[in-house]
């Protein structure tokens, strides 16, 4: 029941459309992803529950609007998209994540 309830949270969460932020000069991983990609749904949890630990990840829904400003900014060409750095990685892989997330 707990595992149902968490993953019900984490699926709201993912589904959120705010307005983000990215301070200047952060030091935390940017995660660019749309809630109605499969490739971003799949790796999500993995995403969110690092970021439940460590605190260290942006989660940046491209699907609101005003998060658009980014596609040129950080020169997004895909989701999922992790930036950290001059780390970049685009895609589903495992062990990539882990790299740019620093688990």
């Amino acid at each position: 029941m707990v595992i149902f309830i968490g993953h019900n949270y984490i699926n709201t969460i993912e589904k959120r459309r705010e307005v983000v932020q990215i301070p200047k000069d952060t030091k935390q991983t940017l995660f660019f992803y749309r809630d109605d990609c499969s490739d971003c749904q799949s790796i999500f949890h993995q995403i969110y529950w690092h970021n439940a630990i460590n605190h260290n990840i942006v989660l940046i829904n491209m699907n609101q609007p005003q998060n658009r400003q980014y596609i040129q900014k950080y020169q997004l060409t895909s989701v999922p998209t992790l930036i950290h750095g001059k780390q970049r990685y685009s895609g589903t892989n495992q062990q990539r994540i882990k790299q740019i997330v620093g688990d």
